[in-house]
């Protein structure tokens, strides 16, 4: 890649907060040794450059292949994410799940929904009970009156 295509991937990564640098394959190998980096230890071949993302991987994941399409010269061979080791359709698939904030609101709401049934079925039998408190009230100030105007008729 040249320098101009690798500033604008580094650019496009930058305002995700995402850093990409270009290593070398020995001191890649040699720094992931003891860390979740060396399952990938055999990847460092060639000409290799690392995404670091401490936020979204699937922000970070999504950047790269937006990036990947237009520019072919870019190869994905693999990567880690929360510690487990990916290939690159691996990665594809990641890039195309939501990020992790719309995720969690789905997981919020989901949780939210039953909650909102429960309080309008709570809210609904408390209305029921109402109405029918309210009813049987109305009932017997009926009887109550009947009772009174006909115990004055007859004792009339």
């Amino acid at each position: 890649m040249t320098v101009a295509e690798l500033s604008e991937l580094r650019r496009l990564l930058r305002d995700g907060d995402i850093k990409y640098r270009v290593v070398k394959n020995t001191f890649a190998r040699i720094a992931s040794l003891g860390t979740p980096v060396s399952v990938a230890r055999d990847s460092f071949k060639g000409p290799v450059g690392v995404v670091i993302s401490c936020d979204d991987p699937v922000l970070t994941a999504g950047r790269v292949i937006e990036y990947l399409k237009k520019n072919e010269k870019l190869k994905i061979n693999s990567g880690i994410i929360e510690g487990r080791f990916y290939v690159s359709n691996d990665i594809k698939a990641i890039a195309e799940l939501p990020p992790r904030k719309v995720l969690m609101s789905m997981v919020v709401g989901s949780f939210r929904a039953p909650l909102g049934k429960f309080a309008a079925a709570l809210s609904a039998s408390i209305n029921s009970f109402v109405y029918a408190m309210e009813a049987l009230k109305t009932k017997k100030v009926k009887s109550e009156k009947l009772k009174v105007k006909s115990f004055k008729t007859h004792n009339s």
